[in-house]
């Protein structure tokens, strides 16, 4: 059992040795360390990264020489992987791809969060909008996430209907879409993520949804899991929600050679 995707003090989670003392605890066999990041050029995304200390661009090396400092440790139960969390944008492909060359992580998660300048988790921005600007920036999500999809920049697509999060972005995701996006995959070397991250919150459900999932699955599709932690406390609860719904399924996620960058 490998959780993918975590975070810690070098974006928007908890002190780096405690998120991978409870990994350990646990019982994972690696904890993938996965912070935000953005290296969009957009004044907003300069704004946004200054107000919420979103660095990892100037700190991977930093934080590189921390997880190095832990796999040496003896007292590490757990296996440490140095990865991160992209924002992407179709316009920003340059950029983010000179960066992960550069970075050369052992292995880089993809995903939208940005829809009509604003991030899919401010409630406010979108609460007022009529349903047909809501339905038509879902469509635009979608969009994203096959561009995401197609542009193999990424080992994985995390929490691929992230919409779903915000009450009044969600329920407009179609069939249709769902379709798509499982094409999409199917011909892309990137795999999408079973992702636990509001499982016990208000949302109450994994990413994908089941029916989204259930359509993803159909597809013959691997998956990889990540428990989106960003404290400690709750890294346990997720890891066992997400072994229960693999078990429930059947299912064996990729393993970390599969991620890899270099086999990529």
């Amino acid at each position: 059992m490998y959780d993918y995707h975590v975070h810690t003090n070098y974006s928007d989670g908890m002190f780096l040795r405690r998120m991978v003392d409870a990994a350990a605890d646990a019982g994972v066999d690696g904890v993938g360390i996965a912070d935000h990041c953005n290296v969009s050029p957009d004044p907003s995304a300069e704004r946004f990264k200054r107000a919420f200390g979103f660095n990892l661009d100037l700190t991977y090396e930093r934080r590189r020489e921390a997880i190095e400092g832990l796999r040496e440790d003896p007292t590490v139960d757990v296996g440490v992987f140095d990865a991160v969390e992209m924002d992407y944008d179709p316009d920003q492909e340059a950029p983010i791809a000179d960066f992960l060359d550069e970075a050369d992580f052992d292995y880089a998660i993809g995903s939208v969060h940005e829809l009509d300048g604003a991030n899919v988790h401010t409630r406010s921005h979108f609460a007022d909008k009529p349903a047909a600007e809501r339905r038509a920036l879902v469509d635009r999500y979608f969009e994203k996430l096959v561009a995401l999809i197609d542009s193999e920049l990424f080992a994985i697509a995390a929490h691929p209907d992230l919409i779903e999060r915000n009450p009044h972005l969600r329920g407009f995701a179609t069939e249709d879409q769902y379709a798509t996006v499982a094409e999409a995959f199917r011909d892309s070397r990137t795999v999408p993520e079973i992702n636990a991250g509001r499982l016990l919150d208000d949302y109450g459900e994994f990413h994908p949804a089941p029916a989204f999932l259930d359509r993803l699955l159909d597809a013959d599709l691997r998956v990889s899991v990540g428990t989106d932690s960003h404290e400690p406390g709750v890294i346990a609860p997720r890891v066992d929600e997400i072994e229960a719904e693999l078990n429930r399924r059947r299912l064996d996620p990729v393993r970390p050679e599969e991620l890899a960058a270099d086999d990529r």
